[in-house]
């Protein structure tokens, strides 16, 4: 018997009609500046949907409205061969928030348009970074309820 257990993350892909919202964070496990999408663990009786919705406020300060599932992801991190289950959503911002406290390890925040991400492609978290934004670049969306809300 294995002690094999993957972990459940979220990840949302915000944009303002021009421009994404990613995080630059520094990476456990080689202390680099990294950019990513507001993203982190599923925690206890928490649903996917609550979970994507507080890590963005968590990580971004801001409040978002989830519109769609981008995808769903298995992930195996190359640098300590930990599997991740991401499920990715699209969102729009509704309003930043005055007096949010970021997560510690966000060390900033950025509002990019696709060509600013490209060009710091080679500092993304993951390959599923860059992939879940050319997806939602490609107009794939699935509902909602495509998740069961419990």
């Amino acid at each position: 018997m294995s002690d094999w257990q993957p972990h459940v993350t979220v990840a949302t892909v915000v944009f303002d009609g021009a421009r994404y919202l990613l995080v630059e964070e520094r990476d456990k496990t080689t202390g680099k500046p990294v950019f990513n999408q507001p993203a982190g663990h599923l925690e206890a009786r928490e649903t996917l949907f609550q979970a994507a919705l507080r890590e963005t406020r968590e990580e971004t300060g801001w409040e978002v409205m989830l519109e769609g599932v981008l995808g769903l992801a298995r992930y195996v991190a190359p640098g300590n061969g930990v599997t991740y289950y991401r499920t990715t959503f699209c969102a729009r911002p509704l309003q930043a928030l005055p007096d949010a406290v970021l997560d510690s390890d966000i060390l900033a925040v950025h509002w990019l348009r696709y060509e600013e991400i490209l060009a710091v492609s080679a500092r993304m978290r993951s390959p599923l970074v860059l992939a879940a934004i050319e997806q939602h670049r490609s107009g794939i969306r699935y509902p909602l309820d495509l998740i069961s809300p419990a």
